[in-house]
């Protein structure tokens, strides 16, 4: 079982407990499963309930996370202007009184070339397999028929898919309705939704939609959940958010971040981060000549954190070279690549 099947079954396991009239009956707080909710609810007279896990996949580049931030509400994704730039599978959760929806962005479908690339393949296929609702993300510019054996998985699934056009703001309304009928052909089953990410445009139709066709749940996560990953997650992926905006060429893609320390006081965390290259040549450029090109990223990295936090930070960052890392399971496993 893979690790996002796991998180699925264990949400489900314990899933909110929903207290009845009927509580006498069940004078214990018994974690309620998705089909004993389904066989309760009617029997107990209990609000309808929705919740489900929405998976979000499709190309590199398309606008995945900011799709996702805008569908959370909050900057839960990387999204840069650069093409492999999500790595992990992340969860961010949307909770209303009557639903929980638990998003989940995944790294573009790619061709792998390294283990590295192997591993975010798989993020993207496992979102596959335990998806209630699958968010397929175009856009208005890529070839619709890239990446052939993944949209042939995608074609077989038999759960709502929704295919989602972005960037329209960048397109006319002749070419849209070209692509929409190209998208038809290809995918018939989905449900084609035009949208602009960047400027919100279609996100409350596409939310709307998503509701709708929701499963009977109860939650899998604390209505108070934002999200499954850890604090020290986003400290490496704000710093690696950095490296992607002020370096050029391989350096983006030859750089991985470890958090070696996170001491959250009431109001200061300290954090140590060790940024790891392949090369003593991009270590070089990391640092800068007299350190000014990695006291620039931590500066914008600590104003970023101190954002995402609330609190003031206290980073120190180092480079390390660790040599062909993007090729052995064991730092990649380390470095939390752990789609199985």
């Amino acid at each position: 079982m893979g690790e996002p099947d796991a998180q699925r079954d264990g949400a489900k396991a314990s899933a909110s407990t929903f207290l009845t009239p009927c509580r006498l009956l069940f004078c214990l707080s018994v974690p309620l499963s998705q089909d004993l909710w389904l066989i309760l609810q009617p029997i107990l007279d209990v609000t309808m309930h929705k919740a489900g896990f929405v998976n979000i996949v499709g190309n590199p580049n398309v606008g995945k996370s900011t799709l996702m931030n805008q569908l959370v509400g909050e900057r839960i994704s990387i999204a840069t202007f650069k093409a492999q730039t999500t790595r992990h599978r992340i969860m961010g959760i949307v909770n209303d009184d009557d639903c929980q929806i638990v998003f989940s962005d995944t790294p573009g479908v790619l061709k792998p070339n390294y283990k590295m690339q192997e591993m975010m393949l798989a993020f993207s296929e496992s979102a596959l397999a335990d998806a209630d609702i699958l968010l397929y993300v175009t856009d208005v510019v890529e070839d619709p028929e890239k990446n052939q054996d993944f949209l042939d998985k995608v074609r077989k699934m038999t759960i709502p898919v929704l295919l989602l056009i972005n960037k329209i703001d960048e397109s006319d309304q002749k070419k849209l309705v070209s692509l929409v009928e190209k998208w038809h052909s290809l995918l018939p089953k989905a449900e084609i939704l035009p949208l602009s990410a960047k400027n919100k445009f279609g996100i409350d139709v596409l939310l709307k939609r998503i509701k709708e066709l929701l499963p009977e749940s109860p939650a899998f996560f604390d209505k108070d959940q934002l999200t499954d990953k850890p604090a020290r997650f986003f400290v490496s992926e704000i710093i690696r958010e950095k490296i992607l905006r002020y370096y050029d060429k391989e350096i983006p893609y030859s750089v991985e971040v470890g958090v070696e320390r996170f001491k959250e006081e009431d109001k200061l965390i300290h954090i140590n981060a060790v940024i790891y290259v392949e090369r003593d040549s991009q270590k070089g450029i990391i640092i800068g000549h007299q350190g000014q090109a990695l006291k620039k990223v931590s500066t914008e990295a600590r104003r970023s954190l101190e954002k995402f936090f609330g609190k003031k930070i206290f980073l120190e960052t180092f480079v390390k070279v660790d040599k062909d890392w993007r090729n052995s399971q064991k730092e990649l496993s380390q470095f939390g690549y752990n789609p199985e």
